[in-house]
């Protein structure tokens, strides 16, 4: 079972997928993955960083003040240590997690080999999937990944009920 949340930028993907976790936790199972949280300093956004839903370990995604070759708008992307973080947290989440989530698959993270690799070989994972997928690149999907999922588009009306939605899809799916 792969389920994809998408949705404008701020309507709540992120926070869908957040109580889609604790509520997995909640009922016992071991989440793994990663999330991507947004750095901000002084009540403004400049970075994302990259943390490890098993470990806790986290990594700089991007920023807009740490130069790399990779720029994606405003934001360097810092590959090698969003790499360092996101091979170790996909390494552990297919070896002892129950579900495995991914916030989010976008033009930052489709930088990486690493992120295209997973998803081309995500029909040979046989666990539940929750991808948060940026509303950009979702309509590309299905060239990246080769099997059936259910989309969920996150709107302000139905933001509150989509995490029990969601949560009851990927525990059906088990």
């Amino acid at each position: 079972m792969i389920i994809v949340v998408t949705g404008r930028p701020g309507v709540g993907k992120s926070t869908v997928c957040i109580k889609v976790i604790e509520l997995l936790k909640e009922r016992g199972l071991r989440v793994g993955g990663i999330i991507c949280p947004e750095i901000r300093e002084g009540g403004v956004r400049v970075g994302f960083k990259v943390l490890d839903l098993m470990s806790g370990r986290s990594g700089l995604l991007a920023h807009v003040n740490i130069p790399s070759p990779i720029m994606v708008g405003k934001y360097y992307v810092q590959l090698k240590s969003f790499e360092d973080v996101l091979i170790d947290a996909l390494t552990s989440a297919l070896e002892n997690a129950d579900v495995i989530v991914f916030d989010e698959v976008g033009p930052m993270e489709l930088k990486s080999n690493v992120v295209l690799n997973f998803l081309s070989s995500i029909s040979e994972i046989n666990k539940p999937i929750l991808l948060v997928v940026h509303w950009k690149v979702v309509n590309n999907l299905r060239d990246l990944i080769k099997v059936d999922y259910k989309v969920f588009t996150v709107t302000f009306e139905n933001r509150m009920l989509l995490p029990n939605k969601i949560f009851n899809l990927l525990i059906g799916g088990m």
